[in-house]
C-alpha cells in the first residue's frame, strides 16, 4: 500500500472573497479553456493549474498508474490568507475545510484530509482545529511563517497544544518565502527560499522548546525538511558554539528531536534520501509527491522502488510512516 501524505486541491469553484469582504487579493479562479484555470490573487495571475487540482476521479485514476491508493489532501498554501481579517480567513477556512471533509466521506479509501486555519487569530485557529476533527479530518496544514513570526512565538503555542490534545496531526508547509520579493528571477524563492523556509520553522520549533514541551505532538515537515537536514552540522555546531545565541529558551541538543518529527520523501535524489534516512530513520520518512505541482516527484515512490532498499524500509515510508503520523490503523484500508 503506498499513502501519499502531501498532496494538494482546492474546490473547482471559489466564492470572490475580494468582492465579498471588499478588499485583499484572495485565491480566485478563472476557467478559462477546458481541463485548465488560472489561480488569480485580485488581478494578477498568480499561476495555471490543471484539472487535477480540484477533480477527485481523475486524481483516483492517476494514481492508480502508481499503484497508489491513499491520497492525503490539504489546501494549496497561498490559499492560508493569514494577512486577512481574522474572521474572514475563518470563513475561508470553512469552506476549504468543508470541501475537503466532503471529499473524504465520499471517498474513503483514498482520501484523508488536512484542514486549514486561520492562524493569525489562535482563538479561532483553535475552535476550527476542534470542528476539523468533529467533520472527520486527520489534522492541519500551517505555514513555516504566520504573517513573518516564527512558530515558535508564544501566541501560536496554544494552537500546537491543542493538536497534540485533540490528537490533530500537523504538515508545516513552507510559503511567504523571506526573499521572495527580492529574487524573483530564475524561480529563485521556489529553489532557494523554499528549502530555508522549512528549516526555519524546524529550527524555530526546536529552539522555542515546542517538542520538548509537547512530546505528543504529531508533526511532518514538507519537502524531506527542507534544508534542515542537509545543514544540520551547521545548526548543531551553531548550537554548541554559542549557546548564548543559539539556546537560550531551549538547551536540548537540535540532534535529540530528529526521531521527534517526520519529514516527507521529496528529495528528487535517491544519495539526499539515504542521507535523510541516515538521520531520522524509515519509521519518520513518508512518501510525498507535492502532487499535482510540477515541482513535486510527480512519479509517486518511482525513484525509492529503484534504490534496493530493503522491504521494511520501503513499507515504512510508502505507508508505515504516514499511518504513524496520522494515528490511523492499517486495518482502515484492508
Amino acid at each position: 500500500m503506498k499513502i501519499d501524505s502531501h498532496t494538494h486541491i482546492i474546490p473547482k469553484k471559489l466564492p470572490n472573497w475580494s468582492e465579498k469582504f471588499g478588499y485583499g487579493d484572495f485565491i480566485y479562479l478563472q476557467h478559462h479553456r477546458k481541463g485548465f484555470a488560472k489561480m488569480m490573487r485580485g488581478n494578477q495571475f498568480f499561476r495555471e493549474i490543471k484539472e487535477n487540482s480540484w477533480n477527485a476521479e481523475l486524481r483516483i485514476r492517476e494514481y492508480e498508474k502508481f499503484n497508489t491508493q491513499v491520497q492525503v489532501v490539504c489546501t494549496i498554501p497561498v490559499m492560508f490568507s493569514y494577512w486577512a481579517r481574522p474572521l474572514d480567513c475563518l470563513e475561508l477556512s470553512k469552506f476549504l475545510n468543508d470541501h475537503i471533509a466532503d471529499l473524504v466521506a465520499k471517498y474513503p479509501r483514498h482520501y484523508l484530509g488536512l484542514g486549514t486555519l486561520p492562524m493569525q487569530d489562535s482563538e479561532l485557529a483553535i475552535q476550527e482545529l476542534e470542528r476539523c476533527r468533529e467533520i472527520g479530518l486527520q489534522g492541519v496544514q500551517i505555514g513555516s511563517n504566520i504573517n513573518d513570526l516564527n512558530l515558535n512565538e508564544e501566541r501560536f503555542f496554544p494552537v500546537f497544544e491543542a493538536c497534540e490534545r485533540l490528537g490533530m496531526a500537523v504538515l508545516v508547509h513552507p510559503w511567504n518565502m523571506m526573499g521572495e520579493k527580492q529574487m524573483q528571477r530564475y524561480w529563485l524563492p521556489w529553489l532557494v527560499s523554499m528549502p530555508a523556509e522549512t528549516s526555519r520553522a524546524i529550527c524555530s520549533m526546536i529552539f522555542g522548546g515546542i517538542f520538548e514541551r509537547l512530546p505528543g505532538l504529531r508533526v511532518n515537515f514538507a519537502h524531506a525538511g527542507g534544508s534542515f537536514l542537509p545543514t544540520l552540522g551547521r545548526i548543531q555546531h551553531g548550537f554548541d558554539c554559542r549557546p548564548d545565541l543559539v539556546a537560550i529558551d531551549n538547551n536540548v541538543s537540535p540532534k535529540t528531536y530528529l526521531k521527534k518529527f517526520w519529514v516527507d520523501s521529496i528529495t528528487h535524489d535517491p544519495l539526499m534520501l539515504e542521507y535523510v534516512l541516515k538521520l531520522v530513520g524509515s519509521k519518520h520518512i513518508t512518501l510525498g509527491t507535492d502532487y499535482p505541482f510540477p515541482l513535486g516527484d510527480l512519479e509517486v515512490g518511482k525513484f525509492i522502488e529503484e534504490m534496493n532498499l530493503d522491504a521494511g524500509t520501503v513499507s515504512d515510508i510508502f505507508h508505515g510512516a504516514a499511518l504513524a503520523w496520522l494515528n490511523i490503523p492499517k486495518e482502515r484500508f484492508a
